[in-house]
């Protein structure tokens, strides 16, 4: 088993506290050290250049779908020289009018290299189990849709 850590530490820069007012910036410690600036999205009075929460649940998709990939292709003797996913998350409102990002899109375009290349078939065999084998795929309840 595997335990991974995140410090949130947030202070309030504001001399008042109200929903308008109060500061979204925050930093998230990693378990490896990294100190990483946060806020919330920015149509919820965010901070654009730093990183929210449902652009890191995006980019987990994406990265964890990527990283499995690899491993995959690797294992499969099929070098792959360079990997962009252009991932797209949608929030909606669920049955009980709660906001979540219900569908994730992950777009990636790949390029192999060497002459062993996969054909469409054995592509698309190690994208679905990229998907099957992502931990973080396997550990949300959000849709998650594979182009290309």
């Amino acid at each position: 088993m595997s335990e991974y850590r995140a410090t949130t530490l947030w202070t309030r820069t504001s001399s008042d506290f109200t929903y308008d007012s109060y500061n979204r910036g925050h930093e998230v410690r990693t378990g490896g050290g990294q100190i990483i600036p946060w806020s919330s999205a920015p149509e919820y009075k965010g901070e654009r250049e730093r990183v929210n929460p449902e652009e890191a649940l995006v980019a987990a998709l994406s990265t964890c779908h990527m990283l499995t990939f690899l491993a995959i292709a690797a294992r499969k003797q099929f070098t792959v020289d360079h990997y962009r996913d252009e991932a797209v998350g949608i929030m909606t409102k669920n049955d009980h009018g709660k906001f979540w990002v219900s569908q994730v899109t992950l777009r990636p375009e790949i390029v192999f290299g060497g002459t062993r290349q996969p054909s469409l078939q054995e592509l698309a065999g190690m994208h679905h189990s990229a998907h099957e084998n992502c931990f973080i795929a396997n550990s949300v309840k959000t849709s998650v849709v594979i182009e290309g």
